[in-house]
């Protein structure tokens, strides 16, 4: 009995020091008329579970939508209604492809800098409650770091079209400029997780890289080199690795990434793409102490299914 009670207390002390966060992700969204009408309705439900805070991985509008100031002052108002904090990453649809006359004929560079003077020019997320956020130094201040209990989190401006990318596969002047900090903005995530003995790491950007060609050392250019240092950093790193991705606008959870010398797949590396048009829906994130995988997930479409 005595060594019962001894094993109980044990059980009730891990128990009590077991502790469970919650987020939110969503992506490629809204797309049309009826995603806008919806989108607020899905916030408020997202934030009826309990959840600390909306990660949105880009893609706030169609691509044959005009980059319009009006469009984007719509979507900081949606987002900053939001009951919960609310981090924005970029996407290609609202100024890497801003250059098609079908979006408006924008000079992509400067709605860039639209971008960032709307969403990014304070130290914290969007939302009528606010989350605070570190920023790159410099002119990149939509590459955002913050930490919810044991995890770092931060985003990436990569967005989908092959990472603004020519299409001879050539990089663009702009992806030059881009990439280094991007980079360097990731490696030293992950060195501030090392360095605090973090368990877990969520890097959110709205392009898919493409995993199944970089394993066959066919990686698209403008993602070769960050796969190649994700792997890297991730292979060396104790804890688990989330990255978390729109763009193809398809819900999945996998674990995709592998050594592309031995075709292993690293087990502590976890991929979440965020649902898309013209399917609505949220991506429900669990960080527990308590599991041996940090994680776990759980989609939810939209609108509910009625029981």
């Amino acid at each position: 009995m005595k060594r019962l009670a001894v094993l109980l207390l044990a059980l009730v002390a891990a128990a009590a020091h077991a502790e469970t966060w919650r987020f939110a992700l969503i992506g490629d969204t809204p797309y049309s008329d009826y995603e806008r009408q919806q989108l607020p309705a899905m916030i408020e439900a997202i934030a009826a579970e309990h959840v600390d805070f909306i990660v949105h991985a880009g893609d706030i509008k169609h691509s044959k939508d005009a980059c319009s100031d009006a469009l984007f002052e719509d979507r900081r108002q949606l987002f900053d209604a939001s009951p919960l904090p609310f981090v924005y990453v970029p996407g290609d649809n609202e100024w890497t492809d801003c250059g098609r006359v079908s979006a408006g004929h924008f000079v992509p560079a400067e709605r860039l800098a639209k971008l960032r003077g709307l969403f990014f020019a304070g130290d914290e997320s969007l939302g009528r409650r606010r989350l605070p956020l570190e920023r790159q130094p410099g002119d990149y201040r939509e590459h955002q770091r913050w930490r919810v209990g044991p995890v770092l989190f931060l985003s990436l401006n990569v967005p989908g079209g092959n990472n603004n990318y020519h299409l001879t596969g050539e990089a663009s002047d702009e992806a030059l400029a881009r990439m280094p900090q991007v980079l360097g903005w990731l490696r030293e995530g992950f060195a501030v997780a090392r360095r605090e003995g973090l368990p877990g790491i969520v890097v959110v950007m709205q392009g898919n890289p493409g995993f199944g060609h970089f394993a066959k050392g066919l990686g698209h250019g403008g993602y070769r080199e960050l796969l190649a240092t994700l792997h890297d950093e991730t292979r060396n790193f104790a804890g688990q690795v989330v990255l978390v991705h729109g763009d193809t606008h398809w819900q999945r959870v996998d674990q995709p990434l592998r050594d592309p010398a031995t075709g292993r797949r690293l087990a502590n590396f976890t991929r979440v793409e965020t649902f898309g048009y013209p399917y609505m829906g949220w991506v429900k994130a669990f960080i527990d102490t308590d599991a041996p995988t940090l994680f776990r997930f759980e989609a939810h479409g939209w609108p509910p299914r009625k029981p």
